[in-house]
């Protein structure tokens, strides 16, 4: 093997590769704060008695969830736009984003919902709280706890996928990335740093998971 690492020029461009992981986390923040409240609206569309509500959240979360996340990316960046609706790439990635983990996030919610037992919900109409009530104090909170793992490593991989963004020219990390390799042609080495780099990510992430898990929705089973 006569290969050459020369990490030089990839180091020389650090302060685009800083550009695009704030990038990139902005963007998957934005996604994931704006998703998880699409996820618990829909969650709560599904537990009331409202039956268009019903159909129009069950007819969103199938279209996403069995639809490439490629293809939602290009209907907001190139469809719209033909009915007047232009977003700029940033905008769109965001919206593709937020809309394709709100799908997944419900399902998820709705599963920790549904494992919250009945009386629970009855106890807090009983008390003559209001049903939004009941689902943000009784249902919402313990459903969080059980599904937390599964909707960190949800909040996660969002953040992995949004590197497919860079292929409507969004500003992400991956899309600076590309830059570089065509400016100087080291493909090795920039994109063993942009791998480090999503790495480092991940683990920021799940460590932001862990301490926003002890902060609000940790406590003794016996409380």
């Amino acid at each position: 093997m006569n290969y050459h690492f020369q990490f030089d020029a990839v180091f020389a461009a650090w302060p685009l590769l800083l550009t695009g992981t704030i990038n990139t986390i902005e963007l998957s923040l934005a996604a994931m704060v704006i998703g998880f409240l699409i996820a618990v609206f829909c969650s709560w569309g599904k537990s009331s008695t409202i039956r268009p509500l019903h159909w129009f959240i069950d007819a969103y979360i199938e279209t996403i969830r069995n639809t490439p996340f490629l293809i939602q990316l290009f209907f907001f960046y190139f469809a719209l736009p033909t009915v007047g609706l232009q977003m700029s790439a940033t905008t769109a990635a965001l919206v593709a984003m937020f809309v394709n983990l709100g799908a997944f996030s419900t399902e998820i919610l709705r599963a920790g919902v549904e494992a919250i037992p009945k009386g629970q919900v009855e106890a807090g109409l009983a008390l003559n709280l209001k049903r939004y009530q009941v689902f943000i104090h009784i249902v919402l909170r313990p459903a969080l706890r059980k599904i937390f793992p599964a909707l960190s490593s949800q909040f996660i991989l969002l953040m992995l996928t949004s590197s497919i963004v860079s292929t409507i020219s969004a500003d992400d990390l991956a899309s600076v990335a590309a830059n570089i390799q065509s400016l100087t042609f080291r493909s090795f080495e920039i994109y063993i740093v942009v791998t480090i780099i999503y790495f480092l990510l991940s683990l920021s992430f799940m460590g932001l998971f862990r301490l926003a898990w002890r902060r609000f929705l940790y406590y003794p089973e016996g409380r």
